[in-house]
């Protein structure tokens, strides 16, 4: 951090936005919307950020879009739903703010820079209909499909992602069967959106943020790390950056927005502040908890609440940007039929067809020897798994590389080369094929969450989407190793109202805002729902933007002057 402002500046507008995903683009476009200048600063050499890495999902309860459709449901159904599975880490002021704010942010956007959005059909919550407050479709939104080459020359510098079909809707992916059948998908939608470059998912969702600020002329400057903030007394006032190994100073006058994601890419981030051990990264290298750093030494407050875990895997050969290994999450492939997940003594110890359970049951330690239960572990497949399903990108029929995973043809050898114990591994197995049978999991209830059954399912496959013997040689143990959240942590930067981060002594630091991924989840705490982060980020941007501007939003003072606020 730097105390003394530089006689000269480099460059200068009055809102600096550092980070292009829809938070920092949000804010940069809401500021300049409301009469002040902004500019974006990023890291890499391409706008999006992890936005456009994601499946563009946009969880908002009570969307305009579910009115028109008639579908019952509403804010306060979406605050009880999150307050329910909180788990106590949320502030109930928080949620309030970002529920009563995201459907109006989603419209401001829709109105301001042409954001169309589609409501994704019989797309449950996460806990529907187990939770009070859940909702059987009408929350999840996704970008309508973007034309890129209306970007010009920033057709190629806007990101795609490498882990998810961005040239399909969610109806075209659902409509083909799901995930589980993609082998028999008619790609022919998918052919002709590639051929013009149509953009779905989360790089269609980041393309619409960034032709917004391109409209406005607002300057995105890439290859530009931000290193320090410059204050002024008790005030932000500006940015030093690096740009190609030249230093910048950037003057911002009325404030700097940083919305720059987590910190996994630096590993002893993970094991300090997210608590996670060599954790492996689906995301890019500029993911490296630029907020803790700039923001902490500013004196803002880091925070933390229950970190999101994840598990995946490496096929051989694929690379990302930086020639990093291109790790991808096992969410849609471990709770499929025929496929289990084990820890080392060959135990089940999740609903492998529900995420939020397999991580979950990744933190548990055993006491007497101090170690994790359940990690290491494995997705143990049979044949008939690997003719019928994929597994990432290694398709049905293909031969599974032998630096992915091990092939055996009985389980007990399969047992010997990974180490599992093999007494263990065919009790859990055998046990498991007489619940495939009636179709019922009684030890974890696989296949009974409507979302599991859509997301890792195989809807063909009858009487249960997820689940279906294992007793049929060559079998397969694919080793799975702790990802972090793919930009999503527990920890961050504590901010207000109005995304201004906030000090040790619980007061604003006057110039400084934090958006998305780099503010602490106190607004829905324990939870994590598909769409929730990309619809605080885009909120976020909206309050942040208008505040900067001084034009800040006053929903929550009216809510909680009315009373509709305990």
């Amino acid at each position: 951090m730097i105390r003394t402002p530089p006689t000269k500046w480099d460059m200068e507008a009055d809102v600096v936005c550092i980070g292009s995903g829809a938070s920092g683009l949000g804010a940069a476009i809401t500021a300049h919307d409301h009469g002040a200048s902004a500019l974006v600063l990023e890291k890499s050499d391409k706008v999006g950020g992890v936005t456009a890495f994601s499946m563009g999902e946009v969880w908002i309860p009570g969307n305009h879009y579910e009115k028109a459709l008639g579908i019952d449901d509403s804010v306060e159904k979406g605050i009880e739903y999150i307050t329910n599975l909180a788990m106590g880490y949320s502030e109930a002021w928080a949620v309030r703010n970002q529920a009563i704010h995201a459907p109006v942010a989603l419209e401001y956007f829709e109105k301001t820079i042409g954001l169309k959005m589609i409501l994704v059909r019989h797309l449950p919550d996460y806990y529907y209909p187990s939770i009070q407050g859940s909702t059987s479709e009408g929350r999840c939104l996704e970008a309508a499909p973007f034309p890129a080459e209306t970007l010009g020359e920033w057709q190629h510098k806007t990101r795609v992602s490498p882990h998810v079909p961005y040239a399909m809707t969610h109806d075209d992916i659902f409509s083909n069967g799901g995930m589980a059948n993609m082998v028999n998908w008619d790609y022919t939608i998918m052919g002709e959106r590639m051929a013009k470059d149509e953009r779905c998912a989360g790089p269609g969702l980041a393309a619409y943020f960034v032709k917004g600020a391109l409209d406005r002329n607002i300057p995105l400057h890439t290859n530009t790390s931000a290193e320090e903030l410059v204050m002024d007394g008790d005030c932000v006032v500006g940015v030093r950056a690096v740009h190609r190994e030249r230093e910048l100073f950037v003057k911002a006058n009325r404030g700097v927005v940083i919305g720059v994601s987590s910190f996994e890419r630096k590993k002893e981030l993970s094991r300090r502040i997210g608590a996670m051990l060599d954790p492996v990264s689906m995301v890019m290298d500029s993911i490296q908890g630029t907020h803790l750093r700039m923001a902490g030494e500013a004196g803002a407050q880091i925070a933390r609440v229950p970190d999101v875990s994840m598990l995946g895997f490496h096929v051989p050969g694929e690379e990302q940007e930086e020639g990093v290994p291109l790790w991808r999450g096992a969410l849609p492939f471990m709770g499929m039929p025929h496929s289990l997940v084990v820890n080392s003594r060959g135990q089940r110890f999740a609903n492998e067809a529900f995420y939020r359970s397999v991580y979950f049951g990744l933190e548990e330690i055993d006491a007497m020897t101090q170690t994790y239960k359940n990690y290491p572990c494995w997705v143990v497949m049979d044949h008939q798994s690997r003719q019928k399903y994929p597994f990432g990108s290694v398709m049905p029929g293909e031969r599974m590389p032998a630096e992915l995973g091990v092939t055996a043809d009985t389980l007990e050898e399969l047992a010997e080369k990974t180490g599992i114990d093999a007494a263990g591994l065919l009790n859990t197995v055998t046990t498991y094929n007489g619940y495939c049978e009636a179709g019922e999991d009684p030890d974890f209830k696989r296949g009974t969450f409507p979302w599991g059954a859509m997301m890792a399912g195989d809807p063909n496959h009858k009487p249960n989407p997820n689940m279906g013997p294992i007793n049929q040689g060559p079998y397969y143990a694919v080793r799975l190793h702790r990802m972090a959240g793919g930009g999503i942590t527990g920890s961050g930067i504590l901010a207000d109202q109005h995304c201004r981060a906030m000090g040790w002594d619980n007061q604003p630091i006057n110039g400084l805002y934090v958006t998305g991924n780099s503010q602490v989840r106190i607004d829905n705490g324990a939870l994590m729902q598909s769409g929730i982060t990309n619809a605080r980020g885009i909120t976020h941007g909206y309050l942040a933007g208008r505040h900067a501007a001084g034009k800040p939003s006053d929903l929550l003072p009216k809510a909680l002057a009315s009373g509709d606020f305990e």
